[in-house]
């Protein structure tokens, strides 16, 4: 077979698909044939529906059927034959002046760029690297004890403070009018932790149970309760109760509570090391792992492909209307969502996606399987029970590959900073942890 490839931009390509009529013709027939076997319509037996009534019925669909199935077939055969590597689906329309005998379409599609990577000596990397400090253990605790507190009624006449417990009634209202989401009955918040706006707390700070007070407050411009956002409103609070948090002591009691094999503060203190170990490890190998493919797609020249880039749009927004769903926005399969938001990252995740698959294939980077099972075992690591977590990744093929492709980057990582020039930084665990 000689397939003709004419080039119309630098990745768009066409190709014209002849195909014999009497070839399809044929093929509709057998299958309207097959189908008359089983076929069930009323005032027939099945299986005795004449070929010219079973022909009415269903021949349009079987037609459609049976020509998509050879212009598929005739695409792939000529794209294997003129050796394309195709960048999504193709787009078919049917071409005039066909020679007799003969129905012509043509195929219009992308191919996979020609990836070029640089000399990665050249790319300059910024490795960070950081540890697991005593403050930061002591925060830990200090986070467990407070999971852990429990709550007393203060005196009549005692004044809420930082870290009480505050019930309240309240009622807001804007120009006098009440607003959604502005009332609420025996309310409760822990004063100084953020889960009211400052303003708030600190109308409530100082105030006693069984009292009342009215003060302004001002919603942030970009406050997610849009009909509020950027308006003052006025609130009226009643205090009822005001609750002192207690928290445990950090001795050998609290830490058998949390379940420390031989119940010791050292014991408890060196559990949370290994924990903190583990996360920042994560963290560190995903910023590192950042600045890497940063720096790769640097060194990289390429087209990327349009029909790429569509299907990534694609599943970014479905990814944002399932977001919504969860979040409990009414017909969030309908938002209307534009494409726009998500082209520029969208464009980025396939220009990198494209440069690590040549520098994988390149070099043989491929995840081996004792990586996998490494990286699987660290995963489950910080479960209660390990072998569960990793049966349940091996029971996925979509979740294994999920970690495969995780594997994969590693190696892709690894292998660009044993070449690039790599300078190393020592980042605070603060700073690490508090970066998304």
């Amino acid at each position: 077979m000689t397939v003709t490839v004419e080039t119309l931009d630098k990745l768009e390509r066409k190709i014209t698909l002849s195909l014999p009529v009497d070839s399809i013709q044929t093929e509709v027939q057998n299958r309207l044939k097959r189908l008359a076997r089983t076929v069930k319509m009323d005032g027939f037996r099945p299986g005795k529906v004449p070929m010219n009534v079973v022909a009415q019925r269903y021949g349009y669909s079987v037609q459609y059927e049976v020509m998509n199935d050879k212009v598929g077939e005739a695409f792939n055969a000529a794209a294997n034959e003129a050796q394309l590597r195709v960048a999504g689906q193709p787009r078919i329309s049917e071409k005039e002046g066909a020679p007799e005998g003969q129905v012509q379409f043509d195929a219009v599609f992308e191919v996979y760029p020609e990836v070029k990577i640089a000399d990665l000596s050249a790319a300059r990397i910024e490795r960070v690297s950081a540890e697991v400090t005593p403050e930061a253990i002591d925060r830990t605790v200090e986070i467990l004890r407070k999971q852990r507190r429990s709550f007393a009624q203060r005196a009549q006449d005692a004044a809420a403070q930082e870290g009480d417990r505050a019930t309240i009634d309240f009622e807001g209202k804007i120009d006098g009018e009440p607003f959604a989401g502005g009332k609420a009955e025996d309310f409760q918040f822990l004063i100084g932790e953020g889960q009211m706006l400052k303003e708030f707390e600190e109308a409530v700070k100082g105030m006693k149970a069984g009292e009342s007070k009215t003060f302004p407050l001002s919603f942030p411009a970009d406050y997610h309760g849009q009909e509020v956002a950027g308006k003052q409103a006025d609130f009226l609070v009643t205090v009822k109760k005001i609750e002192a948090a207690h928290l445990p002591e950090a001795n050998e009691a609290f830490a058998c509570s949390l379940g420390i094999a031989d119940a010791s503060v050292e014991a408890l203190r060196a559990d949370i090391r290994k924990n903190l170990e583990r996360e920042l490890k994560f963290r560190l190998v995903a910023r590192n792992k950042t600045a890497v493919m940063d720096a790769l797609v640097a060194q990289a020249e390429l087209d990327i492909p349009k029909s790429s880039v569509q299907a990534e749009l694609d599943r970014m927004v479905e990814g944002a209307r399932a977001d919504l769903k969860q979040r409990g926005v009414k017909d969030a399969e309908k938002a209307p969502i534009p494409e726009d938001l998500f082209r520029p990252q969208a464009e980025k995740r396939v220009r990198l996606g494209l440069v690590v698959a040549e520098l994988v294939r390149a070099h043989s980077l491929q995840a081996r399987p004792e990586q996998i099972k490494t990286h699987l075992d660290e995963l489950a690591a910080s479960y209660e029970k390990p072998d569960e977590v990793v049966r349940w990744y091996m029971s996925d093929r979509r979740r294994m590959a999920e970690v495969e492709a995780v594997v994969i980057e590693n190696n892709v990582a690894e292998f660009v900073l044993s070449r690039a020039q790599v300078s190393d930084k020592a980042v605070a665990f603060d700073e690490l942890m508090g970066q998304a």
